[in-house]
């Protein structure tokens, strides 16, 4: 059991019942690294706009990436009844999915304060007070609601500036509005009533979005009348599009799957720039250090969202897209003011992850009209759109002539590949790596993603380019499969060296095992080793590397463990379900129950029980980057659980680009239904 509170359920919802005195509670203390120690504990909500962060104060921050990365403010909110007032550490507190609670009384009133994210697009929170008289007599009543505006826009690196007032409201519904962010209503009150504002960006409208190219982006609320979702209503649709899911093998999902759907998709913006949607990676990239990266980051998060919410997906789909110049080159990553940021890392993979979801979003929906509609390039190359089609194949255009193949024939590394520091722990001297290294994980990779994507484009008409992607990527799997060590495959290679013969580097044998280099023998041989080996002892899941180094070298890592369950999903279930389990809220709260991250949400990596932070997750504190700076809201802490869960049902497109449904557990959204005796399908 967490020592921060226990889950509970509020609206039909899950939702955790924070608990502790973090005033007076020694445990509550944290240090971020890079900031002096703080006794604030943060869960990121939201809707397909707003991001609001709501703590353990009683307090929120509102965050919006439509046109770059900005706090709207922070550190603020608070409804109060004479001394009786909605911020501190006494008050009971409750986070949902899309929503933030709570409640306070005193001998006359009690108090109830939700702010919620309205379902849709919504720049502005609504927040509903529910005000009971105790005393059984009337009382008169002044009720005041109060937010500053603290506008900050995140550097680059060096964290947040104070920024210009983006033109913060606040709205008494039915009643006054005002810029001053104060509202006091006075109540006669004999038993109970129900007061409601609205807090952000309430006259937008179209605002800040003309530059928008592209496809069509958010709709904003005009003039003074309030013409949003409901309260109510908006509860009632969040309970009818997150998915349920029952599994015997790991009870923890009918709970922890309509929380990740809710978080994750609560992590998307409508893009004012590019269109579409971001879905930002979040944590202290974003929040602290000011972009938005590495691009294929985005892909990743989207590719649950394609079996719950497939417009969101294709929406981050092409936005992703959109990142990019004509010759299908992917940025590694934006800027605050989204700008492509390319002097850090050129990795070599990221063309992948585009054409995997373009797999998966045709696999699941048939959707073929969605290929064929414009997508833009990003504006500093004054290009152009083209079909989304179109795009993709000048991705593998990009990825087979440009990135390319090296010496031994695996796909070149470039600066880097997923790992961003696999040049530096190489031992090949870097300018020498960036010139000649090739990469076994890209190799492998290419050998699932290239066969299934060669089915798209033959779907598409485009059967030259289906059957040079098909040739390329069985070229691939064969090199793959020998590189099988008699334990393990290895990992690159350099200039006069093999990376990962004597050492099991983590990445690459999830692919090497579902791009079918490895047979079924070999698969289950290492899995197992896997477990004795990289995931021995720990918590949390494997770590990426074994025998591991210190610091970030052995990190447990979502997006790679959630590789491993899938890979086990055939040759290995009981395993796979036990690495699913792993990879829990719960599992974290268990092992580390006085470690706040990992409670509601997490970093994209945690370190090891060997580590001196078990539980917490790294830095590079001499480059001035920390992930323990901002350890939350990681975008991998929610949508990698979500896709592991829907590999163990056997979710996935074949080599064919077809849909693939098992069965063995529950699974149901508004357009899959998995039963765990029977195949599935899309519902009617």
């Amino acid at each position: 059991m967490s020592s921060f509170g226990e889950w509970t359920l509020l609206h039909d919802l899950p939702a955790f019942s924070y608990t502790m005195d973090q005033e007076r509670d020694p445990r509550a203390l944290w240090d971020p690294i890079l900031d002096p120690p703080t006794r604030r504990h943060v869960v990121h909500l939201g809707n397909r706009r707003i991001t609001l962060v709501a703590d353990n104060f009683g307090r929120c921050d509102l965050f919006d990436e439509h046109t770059g990365l900005r706090w709207l403010t922070r550190g603020t909110g608070v409804s109060r009844i004479g001394e009786l007032s909605t911020a501190g550490s006494t008050a009971k507190r409750l986070f949902g999915p899309t929503f933030a609670v709570v409640r306070v009384a005193d001998e006359r009133v009690s108090l109830e304060r939700t702010v919620l994210c309205p379902e849709g697009e919504q720049p502005w929170v609504l927040i509903r007070l529910r005000v009971r008289n105790l005393t059984g007599e009337p009382v008169l009543l002044a009720l005041t609601e109060e937010w500053e505006s603290r506008p900050a826009d995140v550097s680059l690196i060096s964290g947040p500036v104070p920024a210009a007032d983006p033109g913060l409201e606040l709205e008494l519904l039915g009643g006054e509005r005002t810029r001053s962010g104060r509202l006091t209503v006075t109540l006669d009150l004999e038993t109970e009533t129900i007061v409601e504002f609205r807090y952000g960006l309430l006259t937008e409208g179209t605002a800040g979005s003309e530059g928008a190219v592209g496809f069509e982006g958010t709709a904003g609320f005009e003039g003074t009348a309030f013409e949003g979702a409901g309260f109510e209503e908006s509860l009632a649709k969040l309970v009818a599009r997150l998915p349920r899911a029952r599994a015997v093998q790991a009870p923890e999902a009918e709970r922890e799957i309509p929380w990740h759907a809710a978080l994750l998709t609560g992590g998307a913006c409508a893009d004012g720039v590019l269109g579409g949607h971001t879905l930002d990676q979040g944590s202290c990239y974003s929040f602290r250090h000011g972009f938005n990266g590495a691009a294929r980051d985005p892909l990743q998060h989207a590719l649950p969202l394609v079996y719950t919410e497939p417009d969101l997906a294709l929406s981050v789909l092409r936005n992703t897209c959109a990142w990019g110049s004509p010759d299908g080159d992917l940025p590694y990553a934006l800027r605050p003011d989204k700008s492509p940021w390319t002097d850090l890392f050129r990795p070599s993979d990221q063309n992948l992850w585009t054409l995997w979801l373009g797999v998966e979003y045709l696999a699941a929906t048939g959707d073929v009209r969605a290929f064929g509609e414009a997508v833009p390039y990003h504006p500093v190359h004054a290009a152009e759109a083209v079909p989304l089609g179109e795009n993709l194949r000048r991705q593998f255009r990009f990825f087979a002539d440009v990135v390319g193949r090296g010496e031994h024939g695996h796909v070149r590394m470039l600066n880097a590949d997923w790992n961003d520091l696999a040049i530096s722990m190489s031992g090949v001297p870097r300018e020498e790596m960036i010139e000649h290294g090739e990469s076994v994980l890209n190799s492998a990779m290419a050998a699932w993603v290239l066969p299934r994507y060669a089915a798209l484009a033959e779907r598409l008409g485009d059967h030259a380019t289906g059957a040079e992607a098909r040739k390329l990527g069985e070229e691939l799997r064969d090199l793959v499969a020998g590189e099988w060590n008699g334990r393990w495959f290895r990992r690159a290679y350099g200039p006069g060296v093999v990376v990962g013969e004597d050492d099991l580097w983590l990445e690459v044998q999830p692919w090497a095992i579902l791009c079918g280099a490895a047979s079924p023998v070999q698969a289950r041989g290492l899995l197992e080793r896997i477990e004795d080996t990289a995931a021995a002892g720990s918590p949390l899941g494997a770590r990426v590397r074994w025998p591991a180094a210190p610091g970030a070298d052995g990190a447990i890592w979502y997006a790679i463990n959630m590789t491993l369950v899938w890979a086990a999903a055939a040759h290995a279930p009981e395993l796979g379900w036990a690495w699913w389990r792993r990879m829990s809220l719960a599992a974290h709260a268990a092992a580390y129950p006085d470690v706040w991250e990992g409670t509601l949400s997490g970093p994209d990596a945690y370190l090891p029980p060997e580590s001196v932070r078990p539980g917490r997750t790294w830095d590079l504190v001499g480059l001035g980057v920390a992930m323990q700076a901002y350890p939350v809201a990681n975008l991998h802490a929610h949508a990698q659980p979500l896709l592991a869960y829907l590999r163990l049902l056997g979710v996935e497109p074949d080599i064919s680009g077809a849909l693939r449904i098992g069965g063995g557990a529950s699974f149901e959204s508004r357009v899959l239904s998995v039963g765990a005796a029977l195949q599935g399908g899309r519902p009617a």
